[in-house]
């Protein structure tokens, strides 16, 4: 049995899909979640939904009874809690037993310096010293985190960051999602660390003047200070973290910290990764 957590998130919902697509059976596939209402989609298909509630450790035991593989889909900020949770997954995998363990982390964890990367490398040194069999995939950024809002940018004229020349080896959620279905299918999987990026980096300039081409419209990227940056995500009323968050992932991109790609993603898709067209014209279709 695959328990695959975070089943009704964006990444997690498309994990459970790719491996019903690869031919998993859905009598071998659960889907835990904290709201199994959402699951519902899931369940047409056959999927076993059990409630987990990474606040709430019993439900954790029950949901991952008989489990031989986990996913654990990391948790969303508040930072200071997400250790805790995913401690308490952790757990619940050694009472079941569990032959893999998979996780998703970060792109570069052990060295990379952005923010969110702290919650990831405390939560892979507690797999390390849980004595489970570990499979570590290190997704770098989507190309969602800066392609969501095109439309948007496109109609204003302006894509807006504080990221300067840096470069992003971008992937689509989904193809993250494909790859982490497709490594709870194989064997012998455990002790691996895949860094899942894009084959090509690029810096938002490209990414808006990929937009302006395909549309026809002017659009500029506009890098802003990290003060100024700031104030336009609180102004646009993302919560406090969020903001934190994604200012300092720009001032790190800058630096450099997503620019490397390593081929991991492509040799476990069996194909290229998506180029910057396909991402461009995908977000301006949604």
């Amino acid at each position: 049995m695959i328990v695959a957590t975070g089943a009704t998130g964006p990444y997690g919902r498309q994990v459970v899909e790719h491996l019903l697509d690869l031919g998993v059976p859905a009598a071998g596939i659960a889907a835990a979640v904290r709201t199994p209402a959402r699951a519902a989609g899931l369940a047409a298909r056959g999927v076993e939904i059990r409630t987990a509630d990474y606040d709430r450790p019993r439900t954790l035991c029950t949901a991952l009874a008989g489990a031989t593989k986990v996913l654990l889909v990391s948790s969303t900020w508040p930072d200071e809690v997400r250790v805790a949770q995913h401690r308490a997954v952790i757990d619940a995998a050694r009472e079941a037993g569990v032959e893999l363990f998979a996780y998703t982390s970060v792109t570069d964890a052990p060295a990379n310096p952005m923010g969110l990367a702290r919650v990831h490398r405390d939560t892979e040194a507690a797999l390390a010293a849980s004595g489970l069999p570990v499979t570590l995939l290190r997704n770098g950024w989507y190309t969602e985190n800066h392609t969501g809002t095109l439309r948007d940018a496109v109609a204003r004229g302006v894509l807006a960051g504080s990221a300067g020349t840096g470069r992003i080896a971008f992937a689509s959620r989904a193809e993250l999602a494909e790859a982490a279905a497709r490594v709870l299918t194989l064997d012998g999987q455990g002790g691996r660390v895949y860094d899942l990026t894009g084959d090509t980096a690029w810096t938002l300039a490209e990414v808006a003047a990929e937009a302006a081409a395909q549309t026809g419209t002017p659009v500029a990227y506009q890098d802003l200070p990290p003060e100024a940056y700031h104030r336009l995500l609180t102004q646009a009323g993302l919560p406090a973290p969020a903001v934190e968050l994604i200012v300092d992932s720009d001032q790190c991109i800058a630096r450099g910290a997503l620019e490397h790609s390593s081929g991991d993603l492509r040799a476990l898709l069996g194909r290229p990764t998506q180029t910057l067209a396909a991402a461009v014209t995908r977000a301006l279709e949604e």
